[in-house]
Order: C-alpha cells, then sequence, then structure tokens
C-alpha cells in the first residue's frame, strides 16, 4: 500500500554497528581483512586460471571446481571491500537498496555454491560407481547445463529479497551486524516479523540441513563402492572425496547454525559472518589443491603453459 511504502522510506539509510567500535582495533583489523581478500581472491582466481590453461585439468570435476573458487572469489568481493571501507569510517552507512542488493549477492552466491557441492557429489558418484560411463554421462554440454541449474537459485533469491522488501521500515536503522544480512534487518522492521522469519528460516535452513543429509548419505555409497577398487584408485577417490567431504562439512555446519538458531543470536551470527567471509574462501583452495597431486602439478607448471 501506499501508506507502507511512505513508512519505509523513512529508512533509507541503514548503520552498522560492525565488529568493534574501538578505533585501534580497526585498523588492524583492516590490515588483516585486506591481506586475507587478497589471499582469498588470488588463490580461488589461480585455480581457475590454472584449470582454464592446463591441458591435463579437463576432467568434469576441474570444470566444477573452477566454478566454486569463481563463486568464493566473487562471493569475498561482495561483502569484503565495504567491510574494510567501514571498518576506516567514522559512521558505518550502507543505503537501503544497496542493503538489499548485499543481501541478494550472498544469498545467490551462497544457494549456487549450495547447489554446486550437490552437483560435485554427482561427479564423484559417476566417476566412482560407474567409471565406464563416466564419459558418455559427464558430456561437456551436460557440465555445462548442471552448472546452470545451479544458479536456478536465483529465484529462491529474488523470493526472500521480495518479502523482505515489503515490510515496512520506519526506523530505527541502526543494524548490530558487520554486513547487510536478511535475519538482522528484518528486527529492524516496524510490524510483527515472527512469521518472516520463520519463512525465511525454514527455506533456507530446512534445504540445508536435507541438501547435508543427502551428500553425506550419497557419500556413504561412494566410500562403500570403493572397497571393489584397485589400492591405487582407491588412495585417488579417497583423495579427492575427503577434500569434498571437507569443505561441505565447513560449508553446511555453520550455515545450519545460523538458519536453525535464534535470530536474536547475533554474536554468533557474526562470527558465522566472518568464517563464510574470511574462512572458508580462503580455505577451499588450500583444501583441493594439497590433496591433488594433478592440481598442484598444474599450477607449477602454469608460468610455463602461460608463457607457451
Amino acid at each position: 500500500s501506499t501508506e507502507m511504502k511512505e513508512n519505509r522510506m523513512n529508512v533509507t539509510d541503514l548503520i552498522l554497528i560492525g565488529l568493534t567500535q574501538n578505533p585501534q582495533m580497526q585498523r588492524i583489523l583492516d590490515v588483516v581483512l585486506f591481506i586475507t581478500y587478497i589471499v582469498t581472491v588470488s588463490e580461488n582466481l589461480l585455480i581457475v586460471v590454472t584449470i582454464i590453461c592446463s591441458q591435463t585439468l579437463k576432467a568434469p570435476m576441474y570444470f566444477f571446481l573452477a566454478f566454486l573458487s569463481l563463486i568464493d572469489a566473487c562471493y569475498s568481493s561482495s561483502i569484503l571491500p565495504k567491510m574494510l571501507a567501514d571498518l576506516l569510517s567514522e559512521t558505518k552507512t550502507i543505503s537501503f537498496n544497496g542493503c538489499m542488493t548485499q543481501i541478494f549477492t550472498e544469498h545467490f552466491l551462497g544457494g549456487s555454491e549450495i547447489a554446486l557441492l550437490v552437483v560435485m557429489v554427482y561427479d564423484r558418484y559417476v566417476a566412482i560407481c560407474r567409471p565406464l560411463h563416466d564419459v558418455t554421462i559427464m558430456k561437456h554440454h551436460v557440465c555445462c547445463l548442471l552448472v546452470g541449474v545451479s544458479w536456478t537459485v536465483f529465484f529462491h533469491s529474488i523470493g526472500q529479497i521480495l518479502v523482505t522488501f515489503w515490510l515496512p521500515f520506519c526506523g530505527p536503522n541502526i543494524m548490530d551486524h558487520l554486513v547487510c544480512d536478511i535475519f538482522p534487518l528484518i528486527q529492524l522492521a516496524c510490524t510483527d516479523n515472527f512469521l518472516v522469519g520463520l519463512l525465511i528460516a525454514a527455506s533456507g535452513g530446512v534445504m540445508s540441513v536435507i541438501t547435508f543429509v543427502m551428500l553425506l548419505v550419497s557419500y556413504v555409497f561412494i566410500l562403500h563402492s570403493l572397497r571393489i577398487h584397485s589400492s591405487a584408485g582407491r588412495k585417488k577417490s579417497l583423495s579427492t572425496c575427503t577434500s569434498h567431504i571437507t569443505v561441505v562439512v565447513l560449508f553446511f555446519v555453520p550455515c545450519i547454525f545460523m538458519y536453525l538458531l535464534p535470530v536474536a543470536t547475533f554474536s554468533l551470527d557474526k562470527a558465522i559472518t566472518v568464517f563464510y567471509t574470511l574462512v572458508t574462501p580462503v580455505l577451499n583452495p588450500i583444501i583441493y589443491t594439497v590433496r591433488n597431486a594433478e592440481l598442484s602439478g598444474g599450477i607449477s607448471s602454469l608460468p610455463h603453459l602461460m608463457w607457451l
């Protein structure tokens, strides 16, 4: 309604509390976050470039890994630059529309990563459980289609934004968080937000729990089938599976906590945001590289490949 729109427009800017109000600590955090951001983007883009340039890393697993690394780089870039600027500013403000954009980007990239992790499990299943049909099933156009399907979470992200966008925001405009996030934002709505919060928690939390359980069950079947493989084949498959399982656990466990615990636990919400923004994107490339000799070799030979 027109009245609701007018009420919502009373809040055109939001103020973020951030991690700390201590100026000295803010400067230290700014340096740490800046270094972490540069390392994160460099690591992930290095994997993307290595997979694109290498003639040996053409398996579907590496195709999906390149997109996973690209998502991690984009996710960090959607949050950290603004966080770095806020640490150097006295007033940490963001426009309402900018806040909506940041929330959409976070949920779209996070949802795409969930879907891509599922796709990567399917690829591992085909490669290990149906090795004779791997080439015919995981053709390049099928891999492209699966990546495209992972991006359909766009509609889920749009749905969450629309539900939030039409809530009346007439004040206050101070958000106890480091970035714009959906739960802290709906707490500022001047209306009963219980049903909206429950809907968002259910759509995100239930999806995360179901997907996490499905992935773990899938890996039970995959690891069970490894019994019939040779010792060398089993070792190689276990290496790639262990890397993926580690990434899955690092991604889903905090996600489940964030959605299923009460929305008022903002201190935990801040910690999880820092984990997703800093720890996960910087660890994923290390996890995949350390346990994958082919990828490590590809990175080592990258200067030679680019020179050619």
